[in-house]
């Protein structure tokens, strides 16, 4: 392959997102997904540190993977490709719409039409979480933007880290989280287990019950993954963090040199543009992933030589 093509083909899987043009884009999906991730919620068992609920990146969108009702199941997707909402049931029946010039009321009404007209009934609280305007999903007519090329651009770097994370993830046989999305932040994660509990967390978290919380940090962590901006960080960007935060990671020294830790978000932050940019975005990635990943569990003192691989990553061509 040439330079250029190598080149074209980087930028393409890892393209320009800057906040402020699709920010009226990314508010609407952020809400929609919100919708799909409360359905998933109310039907399905609860599992540790609500992992029940998340959404996974898919090779044409994000899904929900199968949601139990009854002794049927039902499948919710986003497909960025064609733009549309796609909702399968495990007997072959299929229902779907465009996204495009949609509000969030307007989807909320198309989902809950399709899950009926599929024998499927389904009450979800309709008050949005984690974000500062909680417009209940059936009045909200004011989020109604869908720039297509926009939202393929954020699921196309979803792919991309989605793959890099689940390549980190091989590396750790200790408790670790599947790779997902968490609708509540939008945000893409992988989380390691120390396999200690924490002290319960405070709680406190803007527009989340400190009961949900209390779950999702009822054990030691070390959490990484992907979000598209907002708040203190208005870019795209990398992110890092353990709870409880042991003493002296907020000063640690992390790779690469364009990583910070950010005192408000009490995390460590890697501007997406700076992998981007990389020559090689699958190891500057790694690089920040795993310089993190080493400062909390060192001086969090977990016991490395029982959670880490040591003899290799296992391949398929070795089995």
């Amino acid at each position: 392959m040439s330079d250029s093509a190598e080149t074209t083909d980087r930028s393409s899987a890892w393209p320009e997102l800057t906040l402020h043009e699709w920010q009226p884009t990314y508010a609407t999906l952020h809400m929609w997904t919100q919708v799909v991730g409360k359905i998933k919620l109310v039907q399905s068992p609860h599992v540790n540190h609500w992992w029940q609920v998340v959404l996974y990146v898919t090779s044409r969108g994000m899904t929900t993977s199968p949601i139990p009702y009854g002794m049927r199941t039902c499948e919710i997707d986003f497909d960025f490709i064609d733009h549309q909402l796609i909702v399968r049931t495990n007997d072959g029946a299929i229902r779907s719409f465009d996204l495009a010039g949609l509000s969030v009321a307007e989807f909320y009404r198309k989902l809950m039409g399709a899950l009926s007209d599929l024998g499927i009934a389904v009450e979800i609280w309709t008050t949005p979480v984690e974000v500062e305007e909680r417009i209940p999903f059936e009045e909200d007519d004011r989020h109604a933007s869908y720039d297509a090329e926009y939202a393929q651009r954020c699921w196309r770097i979803m792919v991309q880290t989605d793959r890099v994370l689940k390549q980190f993830r091989s590396r750790f046989i200790g408790k670790c989280s599947p790779v997902h999305m968490f609708w509540g932040a939008f945000d893409m994660a992988v989380t390691r287990f120390s396999g200690r509990r924490a002290p319960e967390h405070p709680g406190g978290v803007p527009a989340l019950a400190d009961f949900v919380v209390r779950e999702a940090y009822s054990h030691e962590v070390s959490s990484c993954g992907f979000w598209p901006g907002g708040g203190p960080v208005q870019e795209p960007a990398f992110y890092a963090y353990a709870y409880p935060e042991p003493v002296g990671f907020n000063q640690a020294r992390v790779d690469p040199d364009q990583a910070f830790y950010s005192s408000e978000l009490h995390e460590f932050i890697l501007p997406y543009q700076v992998v981007r940019t990389s020559e090689r975005p699958d190891v500057i990635l790694l690089r920040f992933l795993q310089s993190t990943y080493e400062a909390a569990a060192n001086l969090g003192d977990w016991d490395r030589s029982a959670l880490e691989r040591h003899e290799g990553v296992i391949t398929g061509s070795s089995l």
